[in-house]
């Protein structure tokens, strides 16, 4: 009997080092600096759901937790995952913050509005379509690395104690717009590279090429001639207002023939 807390105070004291190996990277923790500007990049409130993608030593998603967000750590490294649990016990959070032993890409993000991570490139890249089929308006956050082409809508650095890898960036999952969307009596094409949109207004006299066209989650903005749309998308619907010659009117747009990408 006299094994059991033995075995246990050395499940306890489980000390991970810089650099060690995992299934696909290496563990390097992200600063706690970081790890607040991160959260605060993506306005985490107690409302939000997050999911930290290799969550080593669970620093993030106890931070999360300490926000009153509920909070999930996916780590491929069972001890890793037991180490955190302590933390999140030992820091007070343990109702909110849990912690998974997972492969990132059998992992199911669906309901997390915060995704954070502090993965290798390639791995993001290999990530990204799985991520821009979340939800519109789902936040991504990463420590340092980036999504390809797909530019982050923010980023932010910190210094002081930091020391290095101190940046963080920010993607909106932006709805999917690419196709045909007709007004009762004209029609709009759009094209989508990630958060920008492009595409032409056939309005008669009022025709024109869009620009300017930018998605942030769920809401579209663009500009055709001397008019100013705004709108929100919601799946084939976009509704919302035009402002051109200073007067303001409600617009509505059904799209009829979708080229979404997968």
């Amino acid at each position: 009997m006299r094994l059991l807390p033995f075995i246990a105070f050395v499940l306890f004291q489980i000390q991970p080092q810089v650099g060690q190996p995992g299934k696909d990277v290496v563990w390097v923790p992200t600063s706690q600096a970081l790890v607040d500007e991160m959260l605060d990049l993506a306005k985490v409130t107690p409302q939000d759901f997050v999911i930290d993608l290799g969550s080593g030593d669970g620093r993030t998603v106890i931070a999360a937790a300490k926000r009153g967000a509920r909070a999930l750590g996916v780590e491929y490294n069972p001890d890793m995952v037991e180490l955190s649990k302590q933390n999140a016990a030992g820091a007070g959070v343990a109702d909110k913050a849990a912690f998974v032993k997972a492969d990132l890409f059998e992992t199911d993000f669906s309901r997390a509005s915060v995704i954070t991570m502090f993965l290798l490139p390639d791995i993001n890249i290999r990530l990204r379509p799985k991520i821009l089929n979340l939800k519109p308006g789902t936040r991504i956050v990463s420590n340092t690395f980036t999504m390809g082409e797909w530019e982050a809508d923010e980023t932010a650095h910190v210094g002081g104690d930091c020391g290095s890898w101190c940046t963080a960036l920010l993607w909106i999952v932006p709805a999917k717009v690419e196709g045909t969307w007709r007004f009762p009596q004209s029609e709009l094409k759009l094209t989508q590279a990630f958060q920008t949109v492009g595409g032409s207004l056939d309005a008669g006299s009022a025709s024109g090429i869009v620009t300017n066209g930018r998605i942030r989650g769920d809401q579209i903005t663009f500009t055709v001639g001397g008019g100013q749309f705004s709108g929100r998308v919601n799946g084939d619907v976009i509704e919302g207002t035009l402002t051109a010659n200073g007067r303001t009117s409600p617009w509505r747009a059904t799209r009829v023939a979708s080229q979404v990408k997968p």
